[in-house]
């Protein structure tokens, strides 16, 4: 007699899925990471000037970041131009939550400016998984 095994409630597999959803992420946020350092490292070596070369950089990732979540993270089947804008105001916004969280908790001295980046950004990490699973590739 074979014992059968019932399926996990859906509870249980939503929440796997959306871990999943959230390694992804963070494994393409490291990948936009390499990708922004290594193109800044060869474009600076290639006699581009530092604040060109990092935007260019951060572009590059960026990009990679929006290709990946896109097709690997999310699986999301949108295209064109409305996804793609969306997915830049929610990264400016990261962006400046980033810089006005570091201001704030490092501009008063309470903590050195690693460790203000390290403290603030894991809550923008979220919010900006929240906003790109629930709106820019919902």
């Amino acid at each position: 007699m074979s014992a059968t095994v019932a399926p996990p409630p859906l509870a249980d597999r939503r929440t796997r899925a959306l871990a999943g959803q959230a390694l992804r992420f963070v494994l393409v946020g490291a990948t936009n990471t390499a990708v922004t350092l290594s193109a800044y490292a060869l474009l600076v070596l290639a006699g581009v000037p530092s604040p060109m070369a990092a935007a260019l950089g951060w572009a590059l990732g960026a990009a990679n970041g929006y290709r990946l979540n896109r097709g690997w993270t999310f699986r999301s089947a949108l295209r064109g131009l409305t996804p793609a804008a969306r997915y830049v105001a929610v990264q400016a916004l990261g962006a400046g939550l980033d810089a006005l969280g570091v201001w704030l908790a490092v501009g008063d001295g309470h903590l050195h400016r690693l460790e203000g980046e390290i403290a603030i950004l894991p809550a923008v990490t979220l919010l900006t998984f929240a906003l790109c699973r629930g709106w820019v590739f919902a």
